[in-house]
Parts: structure tokens; sequence; C-alpha cells
């Protein structure tokens, strides 16, 4: 089954604002404030008393943020900036405290936790306690100013939910700005405070011994800052030939639908015309691009309307997958606190998003859910993140986390590529079709066209994203040059132009939730790779035969025990390990991704043929 538009989610460790741990790169001295006065059992003493102090404080955060999250009101907003203000302390103070034990002689579950600790924020907060209130209070402002975002002409407002429905159905070109401008003005209201945001979280990088907040968040991958910014060019240099293939065919079939003085076939698209607000998945113009129009289609969204589906049911579906792995159904729990569908009469972040507010059982989900294809695959992917959180919830507190920030995304899509048409089948969602040899070569090519919107679209805006805030971060761009930087990045790597001349008065960067949440985004890109590895890995132990997009490990037992191992682990080990678990290697490849699209990129160059493919990069 295809991908459609599938909105990126949020993966919230302690549902705070903020993902407050990422792996630390072990071994590395990143202060000077060791002392060999300490012992090994007072660093492990250490490592206990923080952990303990700091899981009140993440539940009693975690609480207020789904609190807001559910429900945007003054009181809400205030109530959970307070809480996160006391974790941001906290764990900066927990940060600064574990690198007095660099030269310790301690175990390796101490010495890996001591290191997690120092690493320990995603929005490290400076010393100074009035500073980290203020940080907090930012934080807690912008993701609200995000989600009560709205796009107003008189008295007539549009929701991003609504505005990006336009850009997913209409095909006027001129509609299609309209909508994409009126939610990018939402970036204005967030430039000040993200340009304070960035001074005061990179004072406490530096309070750690960071350069800046770039490259304390590149240090979190077993690996230096310099060799991760390495691997990550490897994987894209890898996987780009895909995408450029895919940006030739959609901009000449993009020039045949809006003419060629509007998409000029030697130059970058733009970007209102690929049905998603950011460019960053394109399925919603399927159609538009669409290989055999006549070819049998797999979306199911009439099929579950027509059976009833609602959400509740729908999300039952989900679980029924991962018990046929061998999982244990959800906790009564998760059904009666989990928020399946917009509630009347109270603003809510509708943006998807998978949480655990106790370190225990306490998993839920938060969506608005709409019945269809889409939705569908987005509650197996959530669904992912919690069995993860529950795998590992047996662990110390400083270990329930992914094996390094990718894990967590390419688990929930390494489900979500298993919902095949034959999985469909099994569950009654779809009927068995007889076809020639040529219709079913078509339907392959058309459904590996609809699944590369979504994951061969994505691999540059994923790679870009924090590509910008390193630079940001690191002062190569400042608040006078970040809508320049922004658009440098997506010209160079999207082939991308925005609908209209933008200025420094705009902020299109916030325009991107994961912008003004400060959630870290190079875990989605090194997820889209994952998760094919992970796949391929399944499939191979559930014994899978023919070509790898054919596979769904559902009902497999022996994929389910493989990869439940593989989850239990947590951050206990290196993330080399955890892959090894389930792919039997230890590198990040993108082998597995390449050739579940082997057939289409077959297709595109024969389509390619006579065309001028790229496109210029700046």
């Amino acid at each position: 089954m295809e991908l459609r538009h599938r909105p990126i989610r949020k993966l919230l460790f302690t549902a705070s604002t903020v993902a407050l741990f990422g792996l630390g790169a072990c071994g590395q001295d990143q202060s000077s404030g060791g002392s060999a006065s300490h012992t090994p059992e007072q660093a492990k003493t250490f490592v206990d008393d923080t952990s303990k102090e700091l899981r009140g404080l993440f539940e009693t955060s975690a609480q207020a943020s789904w609190a807001k999250a559910t429900n945007i009101t003054e009181e809400t907003i205030k109530n959970e900036a307070a809480a996160s203000a006391k974790v941001l302390m906290a764990v900066s103070t927990a940060s600064r405290a574990a690198a007095a034990y660099n030269d310790v002689d301690a175990d390796y579950d101490t010495r890996r936790q001591l290191d997690i600790l120092k690493t320990g924020s995603t929005a490290p907060a400076p010393a100074d306690e009035a500073k980290t209130k203020e940080l907090a209070d930012i934080m807690s402002r912008m993701e609200a100013i995000y989600g009560a975002g709205k796009y107003c002409e008189g008295s007539k407002c549009l929701t991003l939910d609504e505005l990006s429905d336009i850009l997913a159905d209409s095909h006027d070109y001129d509609d299609l700005s309209k909508a994409w401008v009126g939610w990018h003005q939402v970036g204005q209201d967030l430039k000040p405070l993200y340009a304070r945001f960035v001074e005061l979280v990179n004072q406490g990088a530096k309070e750690l011994g960071y350069d800046d907040v770039g490259a304390l968040w590149r240090s979190q991958y077993e690996m230096t800052p310099e060799a991760f910014a390495q691997e990550v060019d490897r994987l894209w240099n890898d996987v780009a030939p895909l995408y450029n293939e895919l940006h030739c065919h959609v901009r000449a079939k993009l020039g045949e639908q809006y003419g060629t003085q509007k998409v000029p076939q030697d130059g970058r698209i733009p970007a209102h015309l690929l049905g998603n607000m950011w460019s960053q998945t394109w399925g919603n113009i399927y159609p538009l691009v669409t290989p055999y129009p006549e070819a049998p289609s797999n979306d199911v969204t009439e099929e579950l309307k027509r059976q009833n589906y609602d959400a509740l049911k729908m999300v039952k579906l989900g679980e029924n997958f991962f018990s046929s792995l061998g999982f244990e159904p959800l906790p009564q729990t998760f059904w009666e606190r989990s928020m399946f569908v917009k509630p009347e009469g109270r603003e809510v972040v509708c943006h998807a998003s998978a949480w655990n507010l106790d370190f225990g059982d306490d998993i839920r989900i938060k969506m608005c859910t709409k019945i269809n294809e889409e939705d569908l695959i987005t509650i197996h992917h959530e669904l992912g993140h919690n069995y993860y959180q529950r795998a590992y919830n047996k662990l110390p507190l400083l270990y329930q986390d992914g094996a390094n920030d990718g894990f967590h995304e390419a688990i929930g899509d390494a489900i979500a590529l298993s919902i095949t048409p034959n999985y469909l089948r099994s569950v009654g969602l779809m009927k068995t079709y007889k076809m020639s040899p040529e219709v079913a070569e078509q339907a392959v090519i058309n459904e590996q066209m609809r699944m590369a919107l979504d994951k061969i679209a994505f691999l540059p805006f994923g790679r870009l994203m924090d590509a910008w805030r390193w630079d940001v971060f690191a002062g190569k761009i400042n608040p006078e040059t970040y809508n320049a930087g922004w658009w440098e990045l997506r010209r160079r790597y999207q082939g991308i132009e925005p609908p209209v001349d933008r200025t420094e008065a705009d902020f299109d960067a916030g325009a991107k939730y994961h912008i003004p949440s400060n959630t870290p985004y190079m875990r989605y890109f090194l997820s889209f790779i994952l998760q094919f590895q992970f796949y391929k890995g399944l499939c191979d132990a559930a014994g899978h035969q023919g070509p790898l997009y054919t596979c769904s490990f559902y009902d497999s037992k022996e994929a389910g025990a493989k990869f439940s191992a593989m989850m239990e682990m947590g951050k206990s080990r290196p993330w080399p390990e955890a892959l090894e678990a389930v792919t039997g290697t230890q590198k990040m490849d993108s082998t597995a991704l390449v050739e579940y699209f082997t057939p289409l990129l077959g297709w595109l160059k024969e389509q390619n043929k006579g065309r001028q493919c790229g496109w210029p990069a700046s």
C-alpha cells in the first residue's frame, strides 16, 4: 500500500515541548569539568539520584504538555511553560554536573548514562534561572502560536488543516498560491521569538562545552559531529539520483498541467504546486502524475467509509497488526486517555504524535483522525512509537528512548511499509483482482509512484531542515538572513521555488512545525533510510520470497521476535548494535531503499529520456 501525503509527526520522549534526550557521543569529553576526586560509587549514586529527580519532573511536565496540546488556553500555556522551566533547569544542571565525572573509571551503564546526561537536552538552558524561565516561556509560546495559527480574510479564517486541504485538492494556480502565502504568514510572529531562542540555547550549549547547539545535536550519534555530518552527506549522495529522476518527471507533468511558463522545464518547481504546504511529500499530486490511470487503484479510503470505519475502529486495526507479531494488547488506559478525534469547542495541536506520560504503561496517541487511507497509515506509524515505548519501559530512565533518534520514526514506517495489498486483502479492506501481466506491471509502477511521492520526495527536505538550523546555531545564518538561507537550501536540495518573492520580513522556516517546537529533523531523514533496512531485515526473518516491495511481515512471529529484541534494547546499547539485531549490519545503508524502488527507477529513466533534468543550484 502506498503512502499518500503523510505528515511527519513529532516524537515526544517525555511529552514535553522538548525532546529531552539524545544519545551522547561515548567517550567524548565535552567539558573541562572532570574531577579525579570522584569515585565510581559516587558516579553511580549521582546517576541514580539524578534519574529519580528527573523522572518526577518529566512526569509533571508531560501532564502539563498533554493538557496544553489537547486544550490550548493561556492557562495551559503558562502551566506548561512553568513545568518545562523546571525540566530545562534540572536537565541543564544535570548535564553540567555529569561532566564532573568525565575522568571516573565507571562501569559501562554508569558511564553510558553519564554521557547521555551530558547531551541531555536539544534546548540546553543557560545556568541563569531567569534565562531558563524565559527560554521555557518562549518555547511554549512558539508552539502555541503555531498550533493556533490561522489565515484570515475579514471574518473568514482558515486553519492549517483547511489551507492544507486547498494545497491537496485544488489545481488552480492562484488559489494554491494564496493558501501557501496565507499559512506562511504564521512565521512572521515567530521570528523574534526564535532569534531570542537561538541566543539562549546557544549560551546553554557553550556552558556545556559545545561550540553551539548544532554541534551538540551532531554529537549524539556515537561519532564526532564532523563524522556525523559526513555520514549524512554520504547517505544523501546515495539517494539523490532517485530524487533527481522523480523531480524531472514530476516537473514535466506539472508543466503539462500549468504550462511551461509557470513551470520552466529547466528550472525549479514552484513550491505551492506539489500538494503539500512544505513540499515535503508530494502524494496529493498523484492524480496529475499517475503513470497508468486506467490500472486498478489500491487506495482504501472509500472502502474504509463503506465499512463504516471510525477513528476507534482504525486504531483497533492497527493494534491487530502488532498483535499478529506477538505483542501484547494495548492497555485499557490507552483507549481511555488518547485523543483520537478533534474535540469540539477548543483549540488543540492536531499534529499526530505518540506519548508516554509516566515511563510505564500510560501510552497514548493524539491526532485529529480522518477516515482515509492516509490516517490509517498514520495510526500504524504512531502505534509503532507506542509499542517501542512500552518495549523499553523496564529499562532505567535514561535508556528509555530510541537507539538513535531515527529509530523511533523508522520503526513506525517499517510497519507502514508492510501495509501492502496482500495485508489489506487479509483484513478485508481490499478485493482480489485478476490482472494480466501487463496490467499487473502497470499497477506496480502506479503503486511505487505513489510511494515515491512520499518516501523519495521527502529525502531532500529531511536533509535540509537541520542543515539550516546547524548554520543558524553556528551563526552562518543570522536573523537578517534567515529566509535567504532557508531558500538557498531549498533551491539547492529540493529544486523548488517560492510562489511569490520572499523577503526577510518573512520567516518561512517558522511555518514548519518542527522549527517552533524545536524538534530535531535529522531523525526523519535517517528514519527514511533506516525504515527500509528494518523492513528488509524483518521480511528476511519472515521468510519472504520475491521482490522486496511485495513483502508484508504481518502475522510473522519470527519477525515480531526480532523486532521486539531490538526495541527492548532502547538506548542501553550503541545504536549500531541495535541496527545489527534486525539487519545484520552496523552501518546505515540505502541499499534496501534503492532495491525497493528498482521498478520505478527503471520506468522513470525511460520517461526522462530527452528531457533536460536538473535545476540551477541557486
